[in-house]
Formats: structure tokens, C-alpha cells, sequence
């Protein structure tokens, strides 16, 4: 029997919807995030999906705030492939969201989120019009920033393929599969399986499930996908019935523990780099 292949964990550390009044855990201002990720890596991850909050907490797209964040990171591990939000949470232009992408070299990410449609969520929206969405990938290829894919939906898949065809993505691919929101794809085999059959073949993906569904869907990822997204960013309990608040360190323990289970290691940042094609840092 042949080698399980190295397991993606993909940490979610901090979002744009958690406070600190919904859990004393979760990593707001950037000097906390920095050491969130790094306890994190400590444990082992293959990379980080940032948002930025500001000194008061609040979800930001300033340059200036990811620089902090990402070179108090790269200080300390330069391996760990570092991916930054572009999210459309807060109403921000197209310009406001590629600011990130501007950074010099030395504190540019490797890797940039791109939601592939709008969607609600509970308590809110992710707008993300067309002219949006290929605006993103145009910017991420010009400076060299590899698309983070985020599909919600069978619908987001199929357009993964569109921008494909149109060459404003490229190969290799990487995307997280998120499950579990209540206006998009359900955590059942039957959604995952049309979602993985509408990838482009043999690209790289993660499953990450939103809420109390976070534990299965890691479950079913340790055991069978490329990889899994874990952290406080969708899921601020250690238990469905919300009796044990989660740490982001808790939460890589646990995925350690459910690749362990079928055999898997954790894939390192290096060789995660080399299969999206990413330059050496460090």
C-alpha cells in the first residue's frame, strides 16, 4: 500500500465577523494574529488565510495593517505560505481590495483569497460582482499573487472553470471548498462529491466546514482530500454543543490528530510551495 499523501492544513485564524465578545480566544489586533499563527505553525500548518483588523479590532484592507501582520509572521517562519483576504464583507471598492497586492516583495502574500460569486451568510453578504471577481485575478496575476479559489456553491465551481478557459487563472490551482453556510453548499458527500467532480482535474483543494459542522467536514477531509481549512474564522467551538469554547492551536491539534488517525502527516509549507508553483522564502 502506497504512502497517504501529505495532508493541507489551512488555518483560519481570525475572519471578519468574530469579536472578542464572541470568544476570548480569537486573535483581533495584528500583534495577535502574528502570535496565533506562529503557536499555530509551532504545532505545524501548511499556511494561513489572513484577514487584518486595525489596533481597535475592526476588519481592515489597509496595506500598512498586513504589512505588520505579514512581516511579524515572516520574521519568524518566511517558509509559511500566507494568504490575505479580499473579501467582500464590508462594502470595500475593487481598489480598496487589491490594495494587499501592492506590497513590496519582501511582505507581498503568496496567495490571495477570491470569493467566485456573491452569497449571503447568516448575518450578512459577500458581494462579489462579475467585473469584481475577473477584476481581482487580473491584479493577482500582474503582481504575481496566486489566487486562494473560495468556492461556496456548485455555481462558484463552474465559474473557477470560466475564468480558467479565459486564461485569468492559471495552474496549479488551489481552492477552499467551504460547507456548512446556510445560503450555500450543505456538508453532505453528495455536495462534496458534485463540487470536487466540477474542479478542474488534479487541482489542490481543501474542505472547510462552517459553524458545527467544522468537525465532520475535517473528518471527511483528513480522510480524503488534499487538504483541510480549520480555525476560528468559521467555527468558534470545540464542541457541537457549544459547552467548550475553541483556540486556533486547539483546533490544529485536533487536525493533527484526525490525519494521525488515517495515517497522514501534515504537508509542510515547503512542499506546499512547490506544488502551487510559489517561490522559496527563507
Amino acid at each position: 500500500m502506497s504512502t497517504p499523501t501529505p495532508l493541507i492544513v489551512n488555518l483560519a485564524p481570525t475572519g471578519m465577523v468574530p469579536t472578542r465578545a464572541l470568544s476570548a480566544h480569537v486573535p483581533l489586533r495584528p500583534e495577535e494574529i502574528v502570535r496565533d499563527v506562529l503557536a499555530c505553525a509551532e504545532v505545524g500548518i501548511s499556511s494561513a488565510h489572513l484577514h487584518a483588523r486595525d489596533d481597535d479590532g475592526h476588519p481592515s484592507h489597509r496595506k500598512e495593517v498586513y504589512a505588520r501582520i505579514i512581516g511579524g509572521i515572516r520574521d519568524r517562519r518566511p517558509d509559511l505560505v500566507l494568504c490575505v483576504s479580499c473579501s467582500g464583507r464590508n462594502g470595500a471598492s475593487l481598489d480598496q481590495r487589491a490594495e494587499v497586492l501592492t506590497l513590496p516583495d519582501d511582505l507581498r502574500p503568496d496567495m490571495a483569497s477570491l470569493t467566485l460569486s456573491s452569497l449571503n451568510f447568516a448575518s450578512g453578504a459577500s458581494l462579489n460582482a462579475p467585473d469584481i471577481v475577473t477584476g481581482l485575478a487580473a491584479r493577482m496575476k500582474e503582481h504575481g499573487v496566486r489566487p486562494e479559489l473560495e468556492v461556496f456553491d456548485l455555481g462558484m465551481a463552474n465559474y473557477l472553470g470560466f475564468l480558467a478557459a479565459r486564461g485569468l487563472i492559471e495552474p496549479p490551482f488551489y481552492a477552499n471548498i467551504l460547507l456548512g453556510n446556510v445560503a450555500s453548499a450543505q456538508a453532505s458527500f453528495l455536495e462534496i462529491g458534485a463540487l470536487t467532480a466540477a474542479l478542474p482535474k488534479d487541482m489542490l483543494f481543501s474542505l472547510g466546514g462552517i459553524g458545527a459542522t467544522q468537525l465532520p467536514v475535517a473528518a471527511m477531509a483528513a480522510a480524503a482530500a488534499p487538504g483541510l481549512r480549520i480555525g476560528l474564522e468559521d467555527n468558534l467551538w470545540f464542541d457541537a454543543a457549544r459547552r467548550h469554547p475553541a483556540s486556533n492551536a486547539g483546533l490544529i491539534e485536533r487536525a493533527h490528530s484526525l490525519a494521525a488517525a488515517v495515517g497522514r502527516a501534515v504537508m509542510s509549507p515547503r512542499e506546499l510551495r512547490e506544488r502551487l508553483g510559489l517561490p522559496r522564502r527563507g
